[in-house]
């Protein structure tokens, strides 16, 4: 089992945060993983992605020009990485921000309303954390509580931030599950 995913988006939409979180949740389940974050000098709002590659064998290179998941946070990041996802791959976009269709035919797409749904759970801090959990409950490459699990290992020490970010990781989950 291999697995590419890339999230990308602007500075400050927590793009870092999603793809540091499924690498930990990934390792406590015992899977190799590989972390490669790139992001503008301007950081927030500024361009930023991160590919993290998850295997059960050996990884041989972090880059992967060919993911098999796109999470576009923004338009711009649907624009500049769409074309190097693979044949049949899984895109998820903010729907909040983005109101294009990919230009490709062969993909599946998401439309995950992350501001809407991240109202719901408490804040719109949690956008990412929404994003997350729809991900997650997707692809299943995580569960709920690896999911969780991950995101207070990438946020140790800010513990206030936990029951807010539980609750976006929660409403993505339901909003895949459910459909709503």
């Amino acid at each position: 089992m291999i697995s590419r995913t890339l999230f990308a988006g602007f500075g400050g939409q927590g793009v870092l945060l999603m793809g540091y979180i499924l690498s930990h949740g990934a390792m406590h389940k015992g899977l190799n993983v590989t972390y490669f974050p790139s992001y503008g000098a301007e950081m927030r709002g500024g361009t930023a992605n991160c590919t993290v590659t998850l295997s059960d064998k050996k990884i041989a290179s972090p880059v992967a020009s060919n993911p098999d998941v796109l999470v576009a946070m923004n338009y711009p990041s649907l624009e500049k990485f769409e074309a190097a996802v693979m044949p049949k791959g899984l895109i998820f976009l903010n729907s909040s921000l983005i109101d294009a269709e990919p230009g490709r035919g062969d993909l599946e797409v998401i439309k995950v309303p992350t501001v809407e749904l991240a109202r719901e759970a408490g804040s719109e801090r949690a956008i990412n954390m929404v994003m997350m959990g729809a991900f997650c409950a997707k692809t299943k490459l995580l569960s709920l509580e690896e999911a969780a699990k991950g995101m207070e290992e990438s946020l140790k020490g800010k513990d206030q931030f936990f029951p807010l970010n539980r609750k976006g990781i929660e409403r993505g989950f339901a909003f895949v599950r459910n459909g709503k």
